[in-house]
């Protein structure tokens, strides 16, 4: 199926929204102000002034109106499996994980399912490598994704975390697992439709991967491409890393208020400082209840609260 971009002015838009009015059709989406289906092209049209024409006719469609709006071209460097040519524009499960190098709060991880014909849609929504988005964007961002995608996004807490870690598990094996269940559930609200790949971001080769998943009764593998920086390959991959960012966000609103403080993120010194409060005000279960134990921040804190009491 053919796909074409044009960017045109309002007047034009009217033209065109004029042009299909007959073969007008409902698109309940974000962003759309109109939708027309003809015998072998679908047009719909953004708030942003983007039109998107979608089939057999899609170039002749695009030309009646203007230039086709060339798609970015991206230098992202990756790591990993080698992936089509075309990978960006295809249907993909893509997961992603945050929380993890944050002392306060969980690991949460998310996946979720683009199809080709939704990719256009998703990024209109505003979707594009997380890591260039502040948090209140995503937190704008995820309602709409969470309503258009399919998707699943898990939230492991801190005494779970905590509680498995000590049982001998490394934080690999920790995202391993929580990587395959999301994606699990995705495919599963799938109904039986199949994508054309799974990307999952990469925090571990191949082998190391499924190594961590050896024991599970379930281990989705068909079709499944490991890559660094995937969010940047595939819009599924930055939208799961967005979903999973606001749910990460939203658990760190909780604790802070727990806590009676905005807990930082990352494991810096200001987390060292805010923990040692936290472990002097209401001790140390209080604190582990709400971090990564194991961090070499829950020392430091530790440390710091020494030398106030002294």
């Amino acid at each position: 199926m053919g796909n074409q971009v044009i960017l045109i002015s309002n007047e034009d838009m009217k033209k065109v929204m004029n042009h299909y009015a007959t073969s007008k059709i409902t698109r309940n989406a974000p962003g759309v102000i109109f939708a027309a289906k003809i015998s072998d092209t679908a047009i719909t049209a953004y708030k942003s002034g983007k039109v998107l024409f979608q089939g057999a006719g899609a170039d002749r469609e695009a030309a009646r109106w203007g230039p086709l709006t060339a798609a970015k071209k991206t230098t992202t460097t990756s790591k990993g499996d080698k992936l089509p040519a075309n990978f960006a524009e295809l249907s993909v499960v893509g997961s992603d994980e945050t929380g993890t190098g944050d002392f306060f709060g969980p690991v949460t991880v998310a996946a979720c399912y683009v199809r080709a014909d939704q990719i256009e849609l998703v990024r209109e929504l505003g979707v594009k490598d997380s890591k260039q988005l502040t948090d209140d964007l995503m937190r704008k961002i995820a309602p709409d994704l969470q309503a258009t995608l399919i998707h699943s996004v898990l939230t492991l807490g801190n005494v779970k975390y905590n509680e498995i870690q000590e049982q001998g598990n490394s934080q690999g094996k920790i995202k391993a697992l929580l990587h395959n269940q999301a994606l699990k559930h995705v495919l599963r609200k799938m109904n039986g439709e199949k994508p054309d790949y799974i990307l999952i971001d990469q925090f571990a080769e191949r082998g190391v991967y499924y190594n961590y998943l050896k024991l599970e009764p379930e281990i989705i593998r068909e079709n499944v491409l490991l890559s660094t920086k995937a969010e940047g390959l595939h819009l599924s991959v930055a939208a799961a890393s967005i979903i999973a960012r606001v749910a990460f966000l939203e658990e760190m609103d909780r604790l802070s208020t727990f806590a009676g403080v905005t807990l930082p993120k990352g494991a810096g010194p200001r987390v060292d400082e805010v923990a040692a409060r936290i472990l002097l005000k209401s001790g140390a279960e209080s604190l582990k209840n709400m971090t990564k134990w194991h961090f070499a921040n829950a020392r430091k804190a530790q440390q710091i609260a020494n030398k106030k009491r002294m």
